[in-house]
């Protein structure tokens, strides 16, 4: 099975911020262990890259404030 590393967006990070933007869930397969809860993107991908493993990006369910 082919390792998977599933990360969201970070909720509290604007848009041009120099924040790691997206925060790691978990890790299926491989033995692949990330010691961080922030990563950007582009660390992401080099670490995929380098362990042949793909990144799924969870959606957010975007909440209603007129409720």
């Amino acid at each position: 099975m082919a390792t998977q590393i599933f990360v969201r967006e970070r909720r509290k990070v604007e848009k041009g911020e120099r924040k790691p933007r997206f925060k790691v869930v978990g890790v299926s397969g491989g033995d692949l262990k990330l010691y961080t809860k922030h990563i950007r993107k582009q660390e992401l991908d080099q670490i995929a890259k380098a362990t042949s493993a793909q990144v799924a990006y969870l959606e957010i369910e975007k909440k209603d404030k007129d409720k």
